[in-house]
């Protein structure tokens, strides 16, 4: 099992734990070029604090930071934004087109999470948003380039789990940043021999298999060497792990096509469904793991992978 964060001198990426619910569960990148940054993710407000460590622990200041570049604005990925700018004075904030009004101003995005969660459980999770200024925001369009002090990341329209979400491809160590594109692998999770699990997330409220599938496909036709994950890690894009991942959204469309005629109680239905299914794929690979820690762990995927089901599902056949 792997349980170590993911640093690599020679390309200049490392993995911080973005400190969100528990250890182990979301990442944000450090990109180190020609003692010049560039942060990839930035988790809740509270991850604000993990990566200004990070920072200082490379020996650097926030001073040093040029770029500060979100995957997608769900705010485990994008709440930190706002306050991490305030201390990234040279920093400039990429971001899908879609989602440069939201950094912009916030206020919508927060007062609809806030409706989701109830005050005080958003607080626990996200804590404020700040709006980021205008002229610090760079949309992040399809196909477009940053050379970052002699290495390129190129940005790649990826929508399938959101419409909203970039892939960025780092020249230097030819890996991806995947964002939630390329699915969701926790280490705990991890064979002896290297295997992973690894499974796509369906959350609300953009979920499309289709777009998804070309999305992954995209992913793979770059031919990266590593998948940087932000639940959590990095991977290998093997055709092994393809199929996984493949498979995986097969698995949980069929899931919800199954409960396509039955919308009362089937959110929770299908939470159970594909916990089952993930619990399954755990015993196959003969994991020494505990039944109720499997489940535990990987009970808020489920049922956030149901209700994403439940959105597509309703688009799908409308009553």
């Amino acid at each position: 099992m792997q349980d170590s964060l993911y640093h690599d001198p020679d390309t200049g990426v490392f993995q911080l734990d973005a400190d969100y619910i528990a250890p182990g569960l979301a990442s944000v990148y450090l990109l180190r070029q020609n003692n010049r940054l560039a942060v990839i993710e930035t988790g809740s407000a509270a991850t604000v604090a993990q990566i200004l460590q990070g920072i200082e622990q490379q020996g650097l200041t926030t001073d040093d930071v040029d770029w500060v570049i979100l995957t997608h604005i769900h705010l485990d990925h994008a709440a930190g934004a706002g306050a991490l700018m305030q201390h990234c004075a040279n920093a400039k904030l990429l971001v899908h087109p879609r989602g440069v009004r939201h950094m912009v101003d916030p206020a919508k995005l927060e007062a609809g999470t806030r409706a989701v969660y109830g005050d005080e459980k958003y607080e626990q999770l996200y804590g404020r948003l700040i709006p980021v200024d205008e002229s610090r925001v760079v949309p992040a369009t399809d196909g477009m380039t940053v050379d970052f002090h002699g290495r390129t990341l190129t940005f790649y329209d990826t929508p399938g789990h959101a419409m909203h979400h970039v892939c960025i491809h780092d020249s230097l160590s030819n890996g991806v940043f995947s964002g939630d594109t390329f699915g969701l692998s926790y280490r705990q999770f991890d064979g002896d021999d290297g295997s992973v699990l690894l499974f796509v997330t369906t959350t609300p409220v953009h979920f499309d298999p289709q777009a998804m599938r070309a999305s992954i496909e995209r992913i793979v036709a770059l031919q990266p060497a590593h998948i940087y994950l932000t639940h959590y890690g990095r991977i290998a894009p093997s055709d092994d792990n393809v199929r996984q991942l493949l498979h995986s959204l097969d698995a949980f469309v069929a899931i919800a096509e199954a409960e396509k005629n039955h919308p009362q109680g089937r959110t929770e239905r299908m939470a159970t469904a594909i916990s089952d299914w993930l619990y399954a794929r755990i015993q196959a690979r003969n994991l020494p793991l505990d039944e109720d820690f499997c489940r535990r762990w990987l009970s808020t995927d489920a049922n956030l992978n149901a209700q994403g089901l439940d959105v597509w599902l309703s688009r799908q056949y409308p009553a």
